[in-house]
């Protein structure tokens, strides 16, 4: 096969791939271009999540008309003149490449004109191929509007994700640089839907507070720190409040959006010890640097860099992010309540009902000592006023469900570190995580109810507002409908706001908010388990929110009627995402680590 160049137009759709991968990276190259022009507001306008439409408007200095079909031309640039430039960029942009890309893969428009000038200047590039420039009447600044995205490369379309996937990565992209920028006034809509918009007043918290909430945004904590060239601010989150993924630790450097691994490993560190396994923090941190220390010419897209002194920033960014944790968090307090299976002073609600349950439990609080088990004997009675001092099994219409059977019975022992219950069987010890346990009860439960299309709800005295990020908000709508049908009583109020009025019955006492946020969260279980039906995954991802927590001690009752709960579930012996609600330690095993039957 002979060797040929290829032709100019497939060339320009080969290297707009590096740059221009989905709406968000349109959106992305156009705000950058504004932010270097000096723009103080940016109005973002989409149609069908970028596909149909992006449009950027600013008020920067705009591009003179003569200029202005030499700017779509590929490495075209006006922020470098020599090779050295390259090792101390100050801007967003430098490559030259944006619009080249951006009109090699649309139809776009841009619509531009300088202060100086009387008029504006219009230039239409339709699959890399440019019109002429027409004069037009224009306020100061530039207007680029792209529609079609990849009409013209059906490959690529065919690639991109459904619209709430796009959608949400222009909201998240967007929530950034304004959270990066808060001197800018930005404003991010589709149609008559706002989805961001901000006052460009300089308050990153209150642009927080727009995206999570009033309550999240007075909790986050600020970082100021500055060390030999480095400078970091921003916020980060306390350890009481985390996330399920690392998606919410955002970093700009030099005003730079980045997705820097060491960066995020650096803040993870920081937190090293103070939060539970698989939670991160929230964090909007913002690194300030010489810009010969850092390279940004690692990527078409500029979303990776490189550091000079990579351990140096890691160092830096780790002791920044610690001291700052360290300097809010307060000395623990102990409460006078449950120590070593005390009894708490008054009662507490954990989110669960399990009265019926912690009447049997406290029937058998006084039982003391082991009580055989003969496992040939029929099941015991729940008849409380039996005395056997055996554990008891709750009812099926108590359960809703009917019991497999696939536990022996169980004693209950007690609770170690406020994480585990340990209870005796007929063939030895279990030890049973009070998390994943009450996730399969809580479940189990919920999933009953709905099958039978019969689940309690209970109305909330005062009316929850949640506050989700706009990403989030819009996931969140597109699950309204399941989420009512589950018991839940949730309604818009407001941009990127909801109204929880009413919860299912087996929450009760539990935070609204928790719920919801469930359901936009991306879990990193592996959740292979329920991916069969969108309810059950839905379901699963709120009762793992919503149960007990590791660290919680529990009364002797809460024990007692959550291992009542977990004998009479049809899977007792894993959580809805798979994970083991318990371990089991048999008498032949224990005998052996004994020496009571010689050497393993």
């Amino acid at each position: 096969m002979p060797i040929r160049l290829l032709s100019s137009e497939v060339a320009s759709q080969i290297a707009a791939g590096e740059v221009i991968e989905r709406p968000a990276s349109v959106v992305k190259e156009l705000a950058e271009n504004a932010l270097d022009a000096g723009a103080r507001a940016l109005t973002i306008s989409i149609a069908e999540a970028g596909r149909v439409l992006v449009e950027v408007a600013d008020d920067g200095s705009g591009i003179p008309a003569s200029e202005l079909a030499l700017a779509v031309e590929r490495h075209a640039t006006s922020k470098l003149v020599q090779s050295d430039d390259l090792f101390h960029i100050s801007t967003l942009g430098f490559r030259g490449e944006a619009l080249a890309s951006i009109g090699s893969v649309s139809r776009m428009t841009i619509t531009s004109r300088v202060a100086d000038s009387p008029a504006g200047a219009r230039l239409r590039v339709e699959g890399g191929i440019s019109g002429r420039v027409e004069p037009v009447g224009a306020p100061v600044g530039t207007v680029v509007r792209v529609e079609d995205l990849f009409h013209n490369v059906p490959a690529r379309l065919k690639f991109l994700k459904a619209d709430v996937t796009e959608r949400r990565a222009i909201d998240n992209l967007v929530t950034r640089y304004a959270l990066a920028y808060p001197n800018v006034r930005f404003k991010l809509s589709e149609g008559k839907s706002v989805s961001l918009q901000t006052a460009g007043d300089g308050d990153r918290r209150a642009i927080l507070a727009a995206l999570y909430g009033v309550d999240v945004a007075k909790q986050m904590l600020e970082v100021i720190s500055e060390e030999e060239g480095l400078r970091l601010t921003g916020y980060i989150s306390p350890t009481s409040l985390t996330r399920s993924n690392r998606k919410e630790i955002t970093f700009f450097v030099n005003g730079r959006w980045v997705q820097e691994m060491a960066l995020n490993t650096a803040v993870i560190q920081a937190y090293h010890t103070l939060l539970m396994v698989g939670r991160y923090p929230l964090t909007a941190l913002f690194l300030e640097m010489s810009p010969e220390d850092v390279d940004v010419n690692v990527h078409p897209a500029k979303a990776e860099v490189r550091f000079k002194s990579q351990d140096r920033v890691f160092s830096f960014v780790q002791r920044a992010v610690r001291r700052a944790l360290l300097a809010y968090t307060p000395i623990p307090s102990v409460a006078p309540t449950t120590l070593w299976g005390g009894r708490p002073s008054e009662p507490r609600e954990i989110g669960l009902d399990w009265t019926m349950a912690g009447q049997a439990g406290s029937q058998m609080s006084n039982v003391e000592g082991p009580v055989p088990l003969d496992e040939s004997a029929p099941p015991p009675t729940s008849d409380p006023s039996s005395g056997s001092g055996q554990a008891l099994r709750p009812s099926t219409a108590q359960s809703g469900s009917v019991p497999a059977f696939n536990l022996p019975l169980l004693r209950l022992i007690g609770q170690i570190g406020s994480a585990y219950l340990v209870a005796e069987g007929p063939d030895g010890l279990y030890l049973i995580d009070q998390h994943a346990a009450h996730e399969r009860v809580l479940f189990e439960k919920l999933m009953v109810q709905h099958e039978m299309k019969s689940i309690p709800s209970q109305s909330l005295l005062t009316p929850a507002v949640v506050h989700l990020p706009p990403a989030q908000a819009k996931l969140l709508e597109g699950q309204l409908d399941i989420l009512n049908h589950f018991g839940f009583e949730v309604e818009l109020f407001g941009a990127n706001a909801f109204q929880v009025r009413a919860m299912p019955t087996i929450f009760r006492g539990s935070d609204p908010s928790l719920a919801l946020r469930a359901l936009v969260e991306d879990f990193e279980e592996d959740e292979t388990p329920l991916q069969a039906e969108v309810e059950a995954k839905l379901a699963g991802r709120v009762c793992k929110r919503l149960a007990v927590k590791a660290g919680q001690t529990l009364t002797p009752e809460e024990q007692r009627a959550l291992l009542n709960d977990l004998e009479s579930c049809e899977s007792p012996r894993t959580c809805p995402h798979g994970r083991p609600t318990m371990i089991h330690l048999s008498v032949d095993m224990l005998e052996r680590q004994f020496g009571r039957k010689g050497p393993r």
